[in-house]
């Protein structure tokens, strides 16, 4: 995220039918997993929704009003900050979450303490993702540990963690250590739904190629799968038994899909089974032929 606030709010992008259609969705869907899974079986997940649960549960008061109240804070923050249409959708989704979590009758879908852990994670990592992907937030938990992260050099997931880390703690300690370990089953299942919803099956690997045979690996990767690649000059060698043995060799890296990957690999290992290769999940890329070709 940039460290300045974007300056202009464009209501045509935040009212755009596929934001909103994202933002719904993943507002009902946490709505299902708050109100037919998690409420009624006093269960609980990370973040601010996890807060709200536990404010809920011993003071019993309506979820909808701490984590809206919960949020707000951070939406102000990355209204000043971060960007104003982000916020504007964020803020956007957490009315549409209260409004939706009062009106809408949600019975209890199980009683099944296994059942409501994992699906209830499931539907709050829909809920979420879909929400990322209409361009806000419904947990400001990241906005703070992104805010926190340019002030202390703390990484955001470790920020998260230990934040996370008091909650489930909490859990233990007033609920039982049960309660406390179907709140993390719940959490990382929310945690890993979320993810493929706003990386999707297309989400990007590095591919890092080293072989003495460079010219069949850059044509395999260019002209057999249209894949841009970078070179990096490099060495090979240096092996047990023959460590002052070097060999000069061009380090061929591409980015595919994660559905790409498979084959990609099984073509250079068929053509150069020497083929030295691994693999790195990427977080995000920008700009270059890559962006333009899988439309992130």
């Amino acid at each position: 995220m940039s460290q300045h606030a974007s300056k202009s709010i464009s209501l045509k992008n935040i009212f755009a039918f596929k934001p909103l259609m994202f933002t719904v969705l993943g507002v009902l869907c946490a709505t299902v997993a708050i109100k037919g899974f998690m409420i009624p079986n006093h269960f609980f997940d990370g973040g601010l929704l996890g807060i709200s649960i536990l404010i809920h549960e011993f003071y019993h008061i309506d979820v909808w009003i701490p984590l809206l109240l919960l949020n707000l804070p951070f939406i102000i923050i990355s209204y000043k900050r971060i960007d104003k249409n982000f916020a504007i959708h964020s803020l956007l989704a957490a009315i549409l979450l209260g409004v939706a979590l009062i009106i809408l009758p949600v019975p209890i879908i199980s009683k099944d303490s296994f059942l409501v852990a994992v699906f209830g994670g499931v539907f709050v990592g829909l809920g979420i993702g879909f929400v990322i992907r209409g361009g806000g937030v419904i947990d400001g938990l990241e906005v703070l540990a992104s805010y926190t992260n340019k002030k202390f050099g703390l990484s955001i997931a470790e920020i998260i963690m230990a934040i996370n880390t008091s909650i489930f703690l909490i859990i233990a300690v007033f609920l039982g250590l049960e309660k406390a370990m179907y709140s993390i089953l719940t959490f990382f299942t929310a945690l890993k739904v979320s993810d493929y919803v706003v990386d999707g099956f297309e989400k990007l690997i590095s591919l890092t190629v080293i072989s003495p045979n460079d010219a069949l690996i850059k044509d395999i990767i260019v002209n057999t799968y249209n894949k841009p690649i970078s070179v990096y000059k490099g060495k090979r060698g240096n092996l047990p038994g023959s460590f002052n043995v070097t060999h000069d060799c061009d380090i061929v890296v591409t980015v595919v899909t994660r559905l790409e990957v498979h084959k990609v690999k099984q073509t250079i290992a068929a053509a150069d089974p020497k083929a030295f290769m691994y693999v790195q999940n990427i977080k995000e890329v920008s700009g270059g032929v890559i962006s333009r070709q899988t439309g992130h």
